[in-house]
């Protein structure tokens, strides 16, 4: 049994063994509270990252959940079926190089000043975080009204009022959807119900700014399976949602500068060409043509997840052609850049504007 004031801490972890031990010390001290929970919801296939969690003291109390389905919506949820109060809940992904208590600790106070959810904003690398970029921070300003930095982070705290209302939005999901929502789509899912807690009278979604720059393992290797995941919960809403956009300001996209090498520069993008499939390689819309043309596909009846196979080819074009333009781009420019083009997207999505 837990206490309805309680914090509880659930990290999902998939075989981080190397990084699990500081990230839940850098929780536990931003708790500082022995009445706090630790759950560890593991779906490695090797015991190491769940032995590295058990071993690794804390304050708070620790709850290992090892063996569980692969996803980390699944985890999640999993995790939280065994809290059977209204809490608040911190998530942090395992997988950060770099943990810092102050983080943690910025999201919880967040939320104690009301918010429903408060969401970790980080510096980038210029040539990361492209799913967020590009696609996902427009597509949450149209659909929820608040214009969300980091919308896919892995470090966020929820209130009592948006964990309670995740079962119901989940329910009412195409099984194909939810389905995602179980594997990378939660991060989306979980904005969207405390954007509609805060619609609802309750304090809403607040970033977090840091002035660090996230270090995580690299997306890379997994960004097929990211895609597939999060961008139909991202397209979900456009069958039945208002658009209410939050357009992006001024110095929005705080990036971190570093030079990509020529020869890596020529590795990333042929990783991300051989991901196309070949017939859509050299042909179809531009990436704004593209983003609305398959918003309104999603409104007009196409599933969200055959919409979102449909994109895969122009969104990999589009970073293609960001790493190309920000290799010989000033930080400024680079910022600029995103700035616009996704005000671009959000303009066009909210007066279903088409392009010439």
């Amino acid at each position: 049994m837990t206490s309805a004031h309680m914090v509880v801490a659930i990290l999902p972890s998939l075989e981080e063994p190397d990084t699990i031990a500081a990230v839940t010390t850098a929780v536990d001290v931003a708790l500082d509270d022995e009445t706090a929970l630790i759950v560890h919801a593991d779906a490695s296939v090797t015991p190491a990252t769940a032995n590295a969690f058990r071993a690794t003291p804390t304050r708070a109390r620790r709850l290992c959940l090892p063996g569980l389905p692969p996803g980390k919506g699944m985890q999640v949820r999993r995790a939280l079926e065994y809290l059977d109060m209204p809490l608040r809940v911190l998530l942090a992904d395992t997988d950060t190089r770099n943990p810092d208590p102050v983080t943690y600790r910025a999201l919880l106070d967040t939320l104690d000043g009301g918010a429903e959810m408060a969401v970790a904003d980080y510096r980038r690398y210029w040539d990361e975080a492209n799913l967020t970029n590009h696609l996902a921070r427009p597509l949450i300003a149209v659909t929820t009204g608040y214009d969300v930095p980091q919308p896919l982070a892995g470090d966020i705290a929820l209130s009592a009022c948006a964990i309670a209302a995740v079962p119901d939005r989940y329910a009412v999901l195409p099984p194909a959807v939810a389905g995602c929502v179980d594997g990378y789509g939660i991060d989306a899912l979980l904005l969207q119900t405390a954007a509609s807690c805060g619609h609802a009278g309750g304090g809403g979604v607040i970033s977090v700014r840091l002035t660090t720059t996230k270090c995580h393992a690299p997306s890379f290797p997994h960004l097929p399976a990211i895609f597939a995941q999060a961008v139909p919960v991202l397209l979900q809403p456009a069958v039945h949602a208002r658009p209410q956009p939050a357009l992006i300001g001024a110095g929005a996209f705080r990036l971190t500068d570093r030079t990509l090498p020529r020869h890596r520069l020529a590795q990333m993008i042929a990783c991300l060409d051989a991901l196309s499939p070949p017939e859509h390689r050299y042909d179809g819309l531009t990436w704004p043509q593209a983003m609305v043309a398959t918003w309104q596909a999603v409104a007009d009846g196409v599933p969200a997840v055959t919409a979102a196979q449909r994109l895969w080819p122009a969104y990999l074009r589009r970073v293609c052609a960001w790493l190309e333009h920000g290799a010989t781009s000033s930080l400024p420019q680079r910022s600029a850049a995103l700035r616009a083009a996704a005000n671009e997207v959000i303009i066009a999505l909210t007066t279903r504007r088409t392009f010439p």
